[in-house]
């Protein structure tokens, strides 16, 4: 019932569509976070193995 009150404006909040929005939004967030680091790990692990010895 609250939702209800909220999708039709007679309540504040975050609608239906607004939280399905903010849920994948967050879950798009995670996911570009791991691929963040997947990328910043593989970076200095290439880096390591380019190094030169002197």
């Amino acid at each position: 019932m609250h939702r209800d009150a909220v999708d039709s404006g007679r309540k504040p909040g975050a609608t239906s569509d607004e939280h399905r929005e903010l849920v994948e939004i967050r879950r798009r967030l995670r996911v570009l976070e791991m691929e963040s680091d997947i990328h910043k790990r593989a970076l200095a692990y290439i880096a390591r193995e380019n190094v030169l010895p002197e």
